[in-house]
């Protein structure tokens, strides 16, 4: 399904579902108490962002702490299972997936999910969305007694129901690798706090675990690599260069011009050779790049690699240009220097968990546009937040 699609039914459907479920629930309470919470299995429910995976991976790792004897659950749209890989802090079959190709199989698998939710020992479910009424439907219908997520107490707006236990309060000031750790915060807190989460977090909190690659996997993807592209053995000096952005949100893109201008600058330097990564249908975007850069030393890698194989590519890479997406967030537990440009959104909100990133941000007054208020959707026709950035300015982060 189209993201505006996904975005109507959520409002349309799911508002009325959120207020009659909401009813329902609260006759429930007046004719049975709550009973006390039992059970050890805890989900996380984080459908649409790959990179938002990697962010909350700092919260897992303190669920795991607090509750080590839970068994830690995911639930995610299926084509953005492999992010969840990138971390491995949930086994494979501990994460359940929806299809959301089309609106019949996204309501099968919806069924089909609430059945296997239930059928697990829930202490918990965190809702990690951003106030999507779909997913508060699924944190309520998983049967946990104890239900954590976002809620917009007196904010305008933004509805989906009165169906969490643990009320957190969303901090638009806050990188959102904090706000997920509060909503983690909240299951230890007492249970009469309003709102959830009264706790100070540090940058030290939200460190990421290094990733360190095999010495025999790196070395046989690295023979892997160089057979099929022999131009690389003679340029060891690998520069990525991500221009795309998933159908979220597209205004994140660079224009395509500065990518090749950008490009060229690089070519200029001895040893480069340009690696350009993204999705198999992202393909022949990447080869028109490549086709009007006319250089051998520029390398197609789209569908080339796996989602999973992209940390064992960063280790051996030099440094990573990309526009604000979800190979700068892949990237963090590597710790490759990546350049992120930043535009309708903002690194102080959603910046890579990186130490060695540097953010190019042009600061415009109506940037950045889009936040959890208004869903992610902008009405800006004319991105000049992104063509405000400079080549010159991406280089000078490339050369800090």
């Amino acid at each position: 399904m189209k993201v505006d699609s996904m975005r109507r039914v959520d409002f349309w459907v799911g508002v009325p579902l959120c207020a009659l479920l909401t009813a329902v629930w609260w006759l429930w309470r007046r004719i049975r108490p709550a009973a006390r919470a039992t059970g050890r299995d805890i989900l996380f429910i984080e459908l649409s962002e790959m990179g938002s995976t990697i962010l909350a991976d700092p919260a897992m790792r303190r669920v795991q702490a607090r509750f080590p004897d839970s068994r830690l659950f995911f639930l995610i749209f299926a084509a953005n299972r492999p992010s969840l890989e990138i971390t491995g802090t949930i086994p494979p079959e501990q994460v359940l997936t929806i299809r959301a190709d089309t609106f019949l199989s996204l309501t099968l698998d919806t069924l089909r999910a609430i059945w296997t939710m239930r059928r697990l020992d829930l202490l918990a479910a965190i809702d990690l969305e951003l106030f999507s009424r779909y997913s508060a439907l699924l944190t309520f219908l998983s049967g946990a007694q104890k239900r954590v997520g976002f809620h917009r107490f007196h904010n305008e707006g933004l509805y989906r129901g009165e169906l969490l236990t643990h009320r957190v309060a969303y901090n638009p000031h806050m990188h959102i690798a904090k706000n997920f750790l509060s909503l983690v915060e909240a299951l230890s807190e007492p249970e009469d706090t309003v709102p959830f989460s009264k706790s100070v977090f540090s940058d030290e909190d939200i460190r990421l675990v290094p990733h360190v690659a095999e010495p025999a996997v790196l070395a046989a993807f690295r023979s892997r690599l160089i057979e099929a592209y022999p131009v690389l053995a003679r340029h060891p000096r690998w520069i990525i260069l991500n221009p795309n952005s998933s159908e979220l949100m597209p205004l994140r893109r660079w224009p395509v011009a500065r990518y090749l201008e950008l490009a060229r600058r690089l070519l200029e330097q001895e040893g480069v050779a340009l690696l350009l990564t993204g999705t198999a249908s992202e393909r022949p975007e990447a080869e028109a790049i490549a086709d009007q850069l006319g250089s051998e030393r520029v390398v197609v890698l789209c569908g080339f690699t796996r989602l999973t194989e992209l940390p064992l590519l960063y280790t051996l890479s030099e440094a990573m240009v990309t526009n604000d997406s979800g190979p700068a967030h892949f990237a963090a537990p590597s710790g490759l220097r990546t350049i992120v440009l930043f535009g309708p959104e903002t690194p102080a909100l959603y910046g890579a968990l990186n130490p060695n990133a540097r953010f190019v941000f042009a600061g415009l007054a109506c940037s950045p546009c889009v936040s959890a208020a208004n869903h992610r959707k902008s009405a800006c026709t004319d991105p000049r937040c992104m063509t405000a950035i400079t080549v010159e300015a991406v280089l000078a982060k490339l050369a800090s």
